[in-house]
């Protein structure tokens, strides 16, 4: 009994390490841990010092062999990239733990600390914790570099629209920045009847036709030309060309319809005021208010013309105004507008307020006009119209006047004006001093259409202050509610930081 107490409280053995004496428990090799590291160092081999590349345009991380990938700080898609800069000689080692070290995110230097363990002497293993140093170095990608050298392009859209007015150009535009449409082009090149968005992949350019295909009526050519060709390894090298033309109606317009186009669309008047232009033509009779929507492909297949030049608008005095309340519709008819009222009403030029002159007709205005009012039409019956449609349609047909909107002092319009748009960068050439008006003439649609404004991006400026949504001569004003606020988040030198924020 006394041989079996003494037993269970005697203490495991100790020895002595061979190379300092000190008492240690036995191991394989009967060598004490400080020993042990100061003869073998098992993390010889592995560097210490390691340089990765960062591209500061995009913030992109370079994965070999020929990969840029976006990461943010201390995340694990960036870990990941740091082990595989020390792949090889980390695999001779058994990798237990990983993970980053904090350091200033603008010191350019990642810290990642190691614990890995090896088994050394007899099949001792030991376990040591190291910490690397990546250092950040600034490196352009090839991308970027192709962006920077604006002459690199492989695909080129030539967006065009054979009209004298630019307000399908200002509407795609905003379309353009709300979508983020702009971000793969290289360059955005502005010419007279249109623009050129320049692309370093077909793919890319292709994924703008398709968004244009969506947003505005028009029809396309594709085209490719060979730049070299390599018949060893049968790759070849091709610029492509897409052709965009955009149907040549702009808001506002005058059209004259063919009479199977006019039947087709629920027996409309073949003289029609086009009221906007989105994915599709929008147009509406002035003499009953019929509306209807023709897409790419319709007017494709049965084209019309603008009669008139914006520049031929006159204005108008309204004399008398009476709403028609009672109007007996043909057999056939579409639909008809719930947003607009008919109106018969005399009106008289204002050039010509010393005759006793007077015009009447039929307006799709009628909602909005009084008599002493100012509205901008076209003069039909003064006017030389040269359509193959109208020239054979019945002279009674022809309406004398088409009233298009009523006009309102553009001076306080500009003034008042309490918001603003963002502008695509582009290079511009032979710029028309006729631009800024047509501008202006987009900025009041925006104020006088909902449905054009819901597409588009409204920012707040602040240097204007708050008033009414309308001023005193009763002009349509944006609301502050529709507006916003214009902020400017950076983002980190190495990280995701604001970009999360600004996409959330």
């Amino acid at each position: 009994m006394e041989y079996m107490t003494e037993s269970a409280d005697r203490t495991p053995a100790h020895i002595l390490c061979c190379e300092c004496g000190v008492p240690i428990s036995p191991n394989p090799a009967n060598i004490c841990v400080a020993c042990l590291r100061s003869k073998v160092d098992i993390s010889q081999g592995i560097p210490k010092q390691v340089c990765v590349s960062f591209c500061k345009q995009c913030q992109r991380y370079f994965q070999p062999p020929g990969t840029w990938i976006q990461c943010a700080l201390e995340s694990r898609e960036l870990l990941a990239l740091c082990l595989k800069k020390i792949k090889g000689p980390l695999s001779k080692v058994r990798l237990v733990d990983a993970g980053f070290v904090w350091t200033e995110p603008h010191s350019k230097r990642l810290k990642v600390k190691l614990t890995i363990q090896k088994e050394v002497m007899n099949g001792a293993i030991l376990q040591q914790v190291f910490v690397v140093d990546y250092v950040v170095q600034p490196q352009m990608c090839g991308d970027c570099h192709r962006v920077e050298a604006k002459d690199f392009w492989k695909a080129v859209v030539q967006v065009r629209q054979k009209t004298l007015h630019k307000k399908t150009f200002y509407y795609l535009e905003q379309l353009i920045l709300k979508y983020g449409m702009h971000q793969n082009t290289l360059r955005i090149k502005e010419i007279h009847d249109g623009l050129d968005f320049y692309y370093s992949s077909k793919q890319h350019a292709q994924k703008m036709v398709e968004f244009l295909q969506c947003t505005v009526p028009c029809r396309h050519k594709a085209s490719q030309r060979l730049i070299s060709q390599d018949i060893h390894s049968n790759t070849y090298n091709y610029k492509s060309t897409f052709s965009v033309e955009i149907v040549p109606i702009c808001k506002d317009n005058v059209v004259g319809l063919s009479p199977r186009l006019a039947q087709s669309l629920g027996n409309m008047n073949q003289i029609c005021v086009c009221i906007r232009v989105t994915s599709a033509i929008h147009l509406i009779d002035p003499n009953t208010l019929q509306v209807a929507d023709i897409d790419g492909s319709t007017f494709w297949s049965n084209p019309f013309n603008s009669l008139c030049h914006p520049k031929q608008l006159e204005e108008f005095i309204v004399m008398e105004c009476s709403i028609v309340r009672d109007l007996k519709r043909s057999a056939g008819a579409g639909m008809i507008s719930k947003k607009h009222m008919l109106g018969e009403v005399w009106v008289q030029k204002t050039s010509e307020m010393n005759t006793d002159k007077q015009y009447f007709c039929r307006t799709h205005l009628g909602h909005l006009l009084n008599p002493g009012d100012l509205v901008l039409g076209f003069d039909l019956a003064n006017c030389n119209l040269n359509d193959e449609h109208v020239n054979k349609m019945n002279s009674d047909r022809v309406p004398d006047v088409v009233l298009i909107k009523k006009n309102y002092d553009r001076t306080k319009r500009q003034r008042r004006r309490n918001w603003k748009l963002k502008e695509l960068a582009r290079d511009r050439e032979n710029m028309d001093t006729d631009d800024e008006r047509q501008y202006q003439d987009f900025l009041e649609d925006l104020e006088e259409d909902e449905a054009i404004r819901k597409n588009v991006n409204i920012y707040r400026d602040s240097t204007i202050p708050v008033e009414s949504d309308t001023d005193d001569e009763g002009a349509p004003r944006i609301s502050l509610a529709e507006m916003l606020e214009d902020l400017h988040i950076s983002q980190d030198a190495t990280g995701e930081e604001g970009e999360s924020m600004m996409t959330q």
